[in-house]
């Protein structure tokens, strides 16, 4: 073999042992679900998502100045029923909509706990689409499944997310947090 057969021979390889390693990162980075991200609290410290193993998760991109808003309550109330039974909530503020969530992570944090008295885990302000979008949004909006995957659309968009660590339900803005069909979620997921 001529030096430039060798070349492009590990060249190939060189392409084939990359994907190899893509497909098992990929299975991975599946089989551990939303377990395998950590992102900042609204303190900046570092929050793995690990932390909620075990527990029913609902992941809500959140926004001060929408018309949404007032949903902060609902979901409190909802959390606050069910927190004891492996339950939590956690906040992701988002500007991507129309600029309502233009604050500091401090100014998102004085207004939730003033206005709404949130007690559920916030997080640190995050994109949920376009280029800069957070690895833990990428992963959720590429579920399986016609009623879960897709872009994000708006202000509080609402993953329910198994003890598991797997995507479930997803359940756009309009439909609150204390409706029917997202406590029936819940309470199904509670009983597993």
């Amino acid at each position: 073999m001529t030096s430039s057969h060798l070349q492009r021979l590990g060249t190939i390889r060189g392409y084939l042992l990359f994907g190899a390693l893509l497909i098992m990162a990929t299975s991975l980075f599946a089989a551990s679900g939303i377990y395998s991200f950590t992102l900042n609290s609204i303190d900046g410290k570092p929050a793995p998502l690990a932390d909620y193993k075990g527990k029913v998760v609902l992941v809500v991109n959140v926004a001060s100045q929408c018309g949404y808003t007032p949903q902060y309550s609902a979901l409190e109330v909802v959390y606050e029923k069910y927190k004891d039974r492996g339950f939590v909530i956690l906040g992701f503020p988002a500007n991507n909509f129309g600029a309502q969530e233009p604050g500091t992570n401090e100014e998102i944090k004085t207004f939730c706990t003033r206005k709404y008295s949130v007690t559920f885990p916030m997080y640190s302000k995050i994109s949920v689409k376009g280029a800069d979008q957070a690895p833990l949004y990428a992963y959720l909006t590429k579920q399986t499944g016609p009623s879960i995957a897709g872009e994000i659309k708006w202000n509080f968009t609402k993953f329910l997310v198994d003890r598991n660590g797997n995507v479930v339900q997803r359940f756009e803005p309009a439909v609150t947090p204390d409706s029917k069909e997202v406590v029936l979620g819940i309470e199904q997921q509670l009983k597993r």
